[in-house]
């Protein structure tokens, strides 16, 4: 039996700043042993712990899809750790631990149309969905789908040369939006994640709703969701805690009877309005 508190080597391949403020960083990491490669199989919204002798260990969520031949992590430098991984450089090794938890409900999506919405640096694991759903294997497989991404501003979108691609695509419906613009250039919307999600007013009928964001933006999403018609067992969270083993076992991650790290970190709004209030 594997060992789950065992990290296997990645090393880290490309290193992207991401943002303006520059405390944004994607790390595209490879399998140093490829027996690794081959035993790692995921689906996007499972999650991974990366760590650095010395300077710890934390969960990120896992932002490349499964077809993408690196693994993928987008990182905003917060604390030790962090700093600590954004000062490495490509050839550096890391540890990793993973995949955990749950993922998007890919089977449940099947012949509906698909709602995305996030806001800030939240959306790594809806990215990992897109790419995901475009592929033209699973494309098919799903009806519209609508991908509603926020930020604060112009300079703290990730991924911008993949949205200039996306919003490029027929099958692909992509609303981008930020905050404020304080006078700068943008052929985008400008407005909060949930007002242009009631403007975008996708049909909630036969679809599903994927959400990821800072608490305060799902607070006022959901409302919209539900003006819209969205059932809530057809919407679904990512969420975010203090998890420390992964596994369920530590129970630093326990929301009454359910562990986000191992019930989750995917939940419905239906299961959600089971637990306690603050979530």
């Amino acid at each position: 039996m594997n060992n789950p508190y065992l990290p296997i080597l990645m090393r880290i391949e490309k290193v992207v700043i991401e943002n303006d403020a520059r405390d944004l960083k994607t790390f595209d990491l490879a399998f140093v042993n490829e027996s690794d490669r081959q035993n790692f199989q995921f689906l996007p919204g499972q999650f991974a712990f990366l760590s650095i002798p010395g300077a710890g260990e934390a969960p990120f969520g896992i932002a490349s899809a499964p077809h993408e031949p690196l693994v993928k992590f987008t990182v905003k430098r917060v604390g030790v750790f962090t700093t600590a991984l954004h000062e490495l450089e490509p050839g550096a090794t890391v540890g990793m631990r993973g995949p955990w938890g749950n993922f998007y409900p890919f089977e449940l999506m099947q012949g509906k149309d698909v709602v995305i919405i996030s806001g800030g640096f939240s959306f790594t694991t809806l990215r990992a969905t897109i790419a995901h759903l475009l592929l033209p294997e699973n494309r098919k497989n799903y009806g519209k789908i609508t991908a509603i991404y926020g930020a604060r501003s112009p300079g703290e979108l990730l991924y911008k040369e993949e949205l200039k691609e996306w919003e490029k695509r027929s099958d692909l419906e992509l609303v981008l939006c930020v905050d404020r613009l304080d006078g700068a250039s943008w052929p985008q919307r400008e407005g909060l994640v949930p007002n242009v999600l009631k403007a975008v007013a996708p049909k909630g009928e036969n679809a599903i709703a994927l959400v990821c964001g800072p608490p305060v933006m799902l607070r006022y999403t959901h409302p919209v969701l539900e003006e819209l018609g969205f059932a809530p067992e057809n919407v679904f969270l990512s969420l975010e805690n203090r998890m420390k083993c992964g596994i369920g076992k530590c129970g630093h991650c326990n929301v009454g009877p359910k562990y986000v790290c191992k019930d989750g970190p995917v939940f419905s709004y239906a299961q959600l309005l089971n637990l306690p209030p603050e979530y």
